[in-house]
């Protein structure tokens, strides 16, 4: 059983945060407290069902438990800062994660607010920064700041639920994308296990099919993930070939295209045949997006169960390179070429990009412990203005 995971957040040494914790650890705990293992049952009930956090309001337990577990433990999520919403209803939350850090985590629902929508898809961030600096991704160029707990990760659902509970929304989360500020499987057991509690059913209840992690391609990773649970798999992917991908995705100079394909192989053997590997595609003018790219694309994949996701590039403050999104006829080219040579590929609608909240434009407050922010201010104090609003 993993150890608990540090936060970023002071800890506070003698009480036991029970959020995100997986069922079989939480039976474990109630155990060594000399108590039956269904408490955790219900326990996960009060806390992911009730949305409940004060142990003296979880009834169906005796006095003397809810008063120990007040004593040795705690229930305990990042609190979300004021919300900002798109046009398009889109919200986004930073989310205080200690150290004066703040990610952020954001709401997609599927349809505007005239008609109710039929699926809300929560974005949520599993890292205050990243380290792989993408050369498209806002969330990179603020450096990486640290990994968040698993109570971090869960606590951002477990808000927003609380949130949408208030609303009356008694549906609540109905999909959970590890696709905000930073790369999940560098921070794996923590995203493992609030995994695990988004698919239970005493958790969020979520089907498989409805969670899903994305890699930039931490190729050692995805065969650890194929192993501990199965969850969907979305690849940032974004060129075509390995010269290119050097410089989008730093990371392929260390597991190139060959050997990422090859996990993403192993990955559809572990899954049932109807599943398949979503790939991300960004699509910058003049970099990534001509026919001959599509043309690769479609060719490296074209033995692969997958579906490419088209992504508009969305610009942002810290952008050195000058990137622009393509047209739209450029963009429906490349689809078409794609779909043409058997490839499903679905060019996405930008939502949410009018409040920062669109894909590679999340920010939040980092404490940088790689400098990467410092050292653009510096080669840039022009921009420096913008920078720091950003």
């Amino acid at each position: 059983m993993p150890a608990p995971t540090q936060s970023i957040a002071a800890t506070t040494a003698e009480r036991v945060n029970l959020l995100g914790m997986p069922r079989a650890e939480l039976a474990a705990f109630f155990a060594s407290l000399g108590e039956a293992p269904y408490r955790a049952s219900q326990v996960m009930k009060w806390m992911y069902h009730a949305l409940v956090d004060d142990f003296s309001a979880m009834t169906d337990l005796s006095k003397a438990l809810r008063a120990r577990l007040a004593d040795i433990a705690e229930i305990r999520a990042p609190e979300l800062a004021s919300s900002q919403q798109a046009g398009d209803a889109v919200v986004k939350w930073p989310a205080a994660v200690g150290r004066g850090q703040m990610v952020e985590t954001v709401l997609i629902p599927e349809s505007g607010e005239a008609e109710e929508p039929s699926r809300r898809t929560l974005c949520i961030s599993s890292q205050a920064g990243c380290a792989l600096d993408c050369s498209f991704c806002a969330t990179g160029k603020q450096g990486f700041g640290g990994n968040l707990s698993r109570a971090e990760i869960v606590g951002q659902a477990w808000r927003v639920a609380q949130h949408l509970a208030r609303r009356g929304d008694a549906r609540g989360i109905t999909n959970i994308v590890f696709m905000g500020m930073g790369e999940p499987l560098l921070n794996f057991d923590p995203v493992m296990d609030a995994a695990e509690v988004f698919m239970d059913d005493l958790g969020f209840g979520l089907s498989k099919r409805r969670v899903t992690v994305s890699t930039a391609g931490v190729v050692p990773r995805i065969y650890d993930m194929t192993a501990r649970a199965d969850l969907a798999l979305a690849v940032s992917l974004h060129a075509p070939n390995d010269d290119l991908r050097d410089t989008l995705v730093p990371i392929n100079r260390k597991y190139p295209l060959a050997a990422l394909l090859a996990a993403c192989r192993h990955y559809l053997g572990t899954v049932g045949e109807r599943r398949s590997v979503t790939f991300e595609y960004t699509l910058i003018d003049g970099v990534n997006d001509d026919l001959a790219e599509a043309q690769a694309l479609a060719t490296l994949l074209g033995d692969l169960r997958c579906k490419v996701n088209l992504i508009p590039f969305n610009p942002f403050a810290d952008d050195r390179r000058g990137y622009r999104r393509p047209s739209s006829a450029r963009m429906r080219r490349f689809q078409t070429t794609l779909q043409e040579a058997g490839v499903p590929s679905l060019l996405r609608t930008t939502r949410g990009d009018e409040i920062a909240a669109a894909c590679g434009q999340l920010t939040g407050a980092v404490r940088d412990r790689t400098r990467r922010r410092s050292r653009l201010l510096a080669s840039a104090p022009a921009a420096a203005t913008d920078l720091a609003a950003a």
